[in-house]
């Protein structure tokens, strides 16, 4: 009887021991997390290139990983404000008068995520920028124009919206002995904002003979930006686009006509 007394008694050392141990390991995990949240950084992810054709070509977002971590997700997408080109000019004696005489310029709409007027409309008038800076007449009578541009703008999600989430979450532990209650409780805290959705804008534009109806010139520019970022408004998207549509105008891709 008294060999147990000494036993249970040298036990009842060895659980403070432990409990003070597991009170101070709980500690430092709650300031290593806390530290850990603090200095987290984005880290880019990856994505693929755009896929499809020309004018009216559809949408194709099969090229694109649906992946989360290449995708970037939270962490960012390496396809924000980045801009992809394709220019294709026509093997036609008409084309000569590419970058010459006067131009007219209107958008189309349709079935598709086109969108609504007033914004088509901002991109009209970067479009009519970048055509008299390649050397067209904007300003003229109506119906004097040889040539004629015609746009369409489209808009589609890439990547949706991400979900509203609670800054703090963590995990809590009881346990309860004859000896006393022991807590453990672990705290996450993340204090970014959920990142909005990840729109794509493309800008396609035709430039045709007025009298045959040929086309001489086509192609279509896109970028991906975030829904609501301030510093991609609507207006500096559609410069941003109708720049590089332009650049260097008429320089393309040669395209000889079948028929």
């Amino acid at each position: 009887m008294l060999r147990a007394r000494l036993t249970f008694s040298g036990k009842d050392r060895v659980m403070k021991k432990i409990n003070r141990a597991g009170y101070a390991a709980i500690t430092l995990s709650l300031l290593s997390g806390l530290c850990l949240a603090g200095t987290a950084q984005a880290q880019p992810g990856w994505g693929s290139r755009w896929g499809g054709g020309g004018w009216g070509s559809p949408w194709n977002d099969s090229m694109f990983p649906s992946d989360r971590n290449a995708r970037g997700g939270s962490m960012g997408d390496a396809r924000e404000g980045k801009v992809e080109v394709s220019r294709f000019v026509a093997q036609v004696p008409q084309a000569q008068e590419l970058g010459h005489g006067a131009v007219s310029v209107a958008s189309e709409t349709g079935d598709g995520p086109w969108v609504e007027p007033s914004v088509r409309r901002t991109f009209e008038a970067a479009i009519v920028d970048a055509l008299v800076g390649a050397g067209y007449d904007t300003q003229h009578p109506d119906g004097a124009e040889a040539q004629v541009t015609t746009l369409k703008i489209a808009r589609m999600v890439l990547v949706p919206a991400e979900e509203k989430k609670s800054p703090i979450s963590g995990t809590a532990a009881v346990g309860v002995s004859n000896y006393g209650t022991s807590y453990g409780l672990g705290i996450n805290v993340d204090l970014t904002k959920p990142r909005t959705a990840l729109v794509s804008t493309r800008l396609d534009a035709r430039i045709t003979d007025k009298a045959s109806g040929a086309v001489l010139w086509e192609g279509y520019a896109t970028i991906a930006t975030r829904e609501g970022d301030q510093k991609w408004s609507d207006g500096v998207i559609a410069a941003k686009l109708a720049g590089a549509l332009f650049d260097q105008f008429p320089k393309a891709d040669p395209v000889t006509p079948i028929g």
